[in-house]
């Protein structure tokens, strides 16, 4: 299964990107939504390395995420007390909740796990539906320049009890008409010179034009379009950055 963030992969990422870990994204969300009014969401929550940071700053948060191995390492982060009721496991596509929200965040790139245009598009018209009038979108993508190099990197982490897990990236394709990447990730949980666990997973990624994702918004009833560039709001996206970051207003 695509993107399926298993046992060693949600491990892997916790290790890597743990709760409160920034990339910028933190400290300027923090700041774009501190007026905010009203319940925020944030789709793909992972292990709430930005939700649980979020939601100390006194920001209403919640979120969801497909993988319940990532939802366990969310429930047991440090404000673990903080996050009940705030957390389910559901998708992009299918997400449901009886209220709607003054903002939706996706940072950091999730959005590009959605690899089927068509399913973009419609996840877009449903964060649409989601937002109160005069709602803010706010979506992080990752620069074209990102998904091109080269794969074949072997990355280690030591565990708490001193094992090794590794993984390795192989890249296997690159549709340029489809705009979209796939690689195989192999994890392994090495305890001594033995393998103890292995996990193979298919990573997709779709990339995305500046203009092609304002038309997009735009097509799904958005307002308002600004894309900065690392997290310097307003700046317009340049070559060499990052970081895109995308906030659109749902009508009044």
């Amino acid at each position: 299964m695509n993107n399926r963030y298993g046992t060693l992969a949600s491990w892997v990422y916790n290790l890597d990107k743990p709760v409160g870990r920034s990339f910028g994204d933190i400290e300027y969300y923090s700041e774009r939504l501190s007026g905010c009014a009203g319940p925020v969401l944030e789709p793909a929550v992972g292990n709430g390395r930005f939700l649980v940071p979020i939601l100390e700053a006194g920001i209403d948060i919640r979120g969801f995420d497909p993988s319940e191995e990532m939802l366990g390492y969310c429930r047991n982060a440090r404000a673990a007390e903080m996050l009940e009721g705030r957390l389910s496991r559901q998708t992009f596509e299918h997400f449901n909740y009886d209220t709607t929200f003054a903002a939706i965040v996706v940072p950091l790139g999730s959005f590009h796990l959605i690899t089927d245009v068509a399913v973009a598009r419609s996840v877009l018209r449903r964060f649409f539906d989601y937002l109160a009038p005069g709602g803010q979108l706010m979506i992080d993508l990752d620069a074209i320049g990102g998904f091109l190099g080269e794969g074949g990197r072997v990355r280690s982490w030591t565990t708490d009890d001193g094992d090794l897990l590794t993984l390795t990236d192989a890249r296997v394709s690159t549709d340029f008409i489809a705009q979209t990447t796939v690689t195989h990730l192999r994890y392994e949980l090495w305890k001594g010179t033995k393998l103890a666990g292995t996990e193979l997973e298919l990573f997709s990624l779709r990339w995305w034009g500046v203009e092609e994702f304002a038309m997009a918004l735009r097509e799904a009833g958005f307002v308002d379009i600004v894309a900065s560039g690392n997290y310097s709001y307003g700046q317009a996206p340049a070559t060499g950055c990052d970081t895109i970051s995308f906030e659109a207003r749902r009508p009044v």
